[in-house]
């Protein structure tokens, strides 16, 4: 108990380090531009609940998700069947993205387009199915660069049809793909992988845990361009008058609903292959309780605290003479917030730990804040022009592609990792609410929200991608430097056999 106790010392500093520098930028710029007293005490709040839910919830999921994962990784290598391996890692895949609290905000603010549980289940699916290719490079060793390249040709080829018949719902999709991998998803998916290479027993073994975020996200975004063959473009809305209490009977009932089935899963794993002691399973379950207690009272301060706030900001700026002012207030937000997403914390140490300190959190962190703070100037750059996210996609992940011929290989595997455990729960609950009313301040009637302010995600995803890689190859370029100073001498030196040493 006290162990425990002090770990959640820990985690709360680390969590309020992380949200602090934003909660304190975000009221200051709200004070000074007159915005209402209430949203500003609501934001307080869940800027509070972040704190305490992130935090609860990270000591949960290191007990009960990475060691769950883990262990179904070594299982499934040592029995050695793949259709068994198919099974298993796709139902993984289908529970973990049902129960992805980024993904049930998305599914919220996209309500008024398609029914929330059809994009859940629509979503996670298609992770579902991904993650079993991500696993099946693992266990067959083939390139993780070449399932990249195809998975994303057949995006862009998928998504040319649908721009045929529904143009409205591509960047919908692209924000799927962002929003399913956050601190549900990455770590567990990561473990799984660690856990498969690890059983597996080679040189290459940690190195090929990585990658298995960029792959997954490949599968949602196919599966949502899907779904806008059969839906017909509508004006989303955003709720903007739902309580705490109303939100938190909300994340209760959802919540359940989403970890239920994995709690499930795992025992049905513990009575037939696992096989841990009581103590470790009373363990286990315990810690799957933080893990839903963290996620409600984390969506709760993050949809009834932030999203009102983020919205009239956005709008507030948009509806000024100098609304350009959004992109760079945007990329300051963007740059912030990204610290206080949970599966960033969790990838960044998981990175440190397996890359032996190569790359250390500090520069993941700097980086794919880098990252996440262009997506944000990106994304309102094309709510104030109306510029058609095609010009932005395709060319970024043209450059994206070819770079993963001369990144190295350790690089450009965290890269796509890393694009997508940065859009989390706190970019669909800040900065997207922020974009969006920034979208609305432009055009109140509201007919180009779903196609200029939608995308803000896949923007997020995207560009970590490239800072990423840009981080390898200038750590190559460094270690190339260091090498090329070591001067080997022309001649050696002979001592004499009674050379003498004072």
């Amino acid at each position: 108990m006290l162990k425990m106790l002090k770990g959640l010392l820990v985690k709360l500093k680390e969590s309020a380090v992380a949200v602090i520098p934003m909660t304190v930028i975000v009221i200051l710029m709200s004070y000074i531009i007159g915005l209402d007293g209430k949203l500003i005490f609501n934001f307080l709040l869940g800027a509070l609940m972040l704190i305490i839910g992130l935090s609860i919830f990270s000591l949960g999921a290191e007990t009960s998700m990475m060691t769950i994962a883990s262990e179904i990784g070594g299982f499934l290598v040592r029995k050695k069947k793949l259709a068994l391996l198919i099974g298993v890692i796709f139902t993984v895949g289908f529970l973990i993205t049902v129960a992805e609290p980024a993904l049930w905000v998305l599914g919220d603010q996209f309500s008024s387009v398609v029914n929330p549980l059809i994009l859940v289940f629509t979503v996670s699916i298609g992770t579902g199915i991904f993650v079993v290719l991500a696993i099946l490079r693992i266990v067959f060793q083939f390139s993780l660069r070449t399932l990249v390249i195809i998975g994303y040709s057949l995006v862009f080829v998928v998504a040319g049809i649908v721009s045929i018949f529904n143009p409205s719902f591509i960047p919908v999709a692209f924000d799927s793909g962002g929003v399913t991998t956050g601190p549900m998803a990455v770590p567990f998916i990561m473990a799984l992988g660690l856990g498969l290479s690890q059983a597996r027993g080679d040189k290459d073994a940690e190195t090929d845990s990585f990658g298995l975020i960029g792959v997954a996200s490949v599968g949602p975004i196919i599966s949502v361009l899907v779904l806008g063959l059969f839906f017909s473009p509508q004006t989303p809305t955003m709720d903007l008058d739902s309580t705490f209490i109303d939100y938190f009977h909300v994340n209760l009932i959802q919540m359940l609903i989403a970890i239920l089935p994995f709690m499930f899963f795992f025992l049905l794993f513990q009575f037939t292959v696992f096989k841990f002691s009581k103590e470790k399973v009373a363990s286990i379950l315990v810690a799957f309780g933080y893990v839903y207690i963290g996620l409600v009272i984390f969506l709760t301060g993050a949809n009834a605290g932030l999203v009102n706030l983020a919205y009239q900001l956005g709008n507030f700026f948009a509806t000024r003479s100098y609304a350009w002012i959004i992109i760079p207030i945007g990329m300051l937000f963007g740059y912030i917030s990204i610290a206080a997403e949970p599966s960033v914390m969790v990838l960044n140490k998981l990175v440190e730990d397996v890359s032996a300190g190569t790359v250390t959190k500090k520069m993941m962190l700097v980086s794919l804040s880098i990252g996440v703070s262009i997506s944000i100037g990106l994304a309102n750059l094309r709510v104030l022009t109306g510029i058609s996210i095609w010009w932005i996609i395709l060319p970024t992940y043209i450059v994206i592609m070819l770079l993963t011929f001369i990144t190295p290989k350790t690089f450009y595997a965290i890269a796509f990792d890393s694009g997508g455990a940065v859009s989390g729960a706190l970019t669909s609950a800040f900065l997207m609410p922020f974009t969006f009313g920034a979208g609305m301040g432009i055009d109140p009637t509201g007919s180009s929200i779903l196609t200029d302010a939608f995308g803000l995600v896949a923007f997020v995803a995207m560009t970590p991608l490239l800072t990423i890689q840009l981080l390898g190859l200038m750590s190559r370029v460094k270690e190339y430097r260091a090498t090329s100073r070591i001067k080997i001498p022309d001649t050696v030196i002979h001592l004499e056999e009674d050379t003498k040493w004072n």
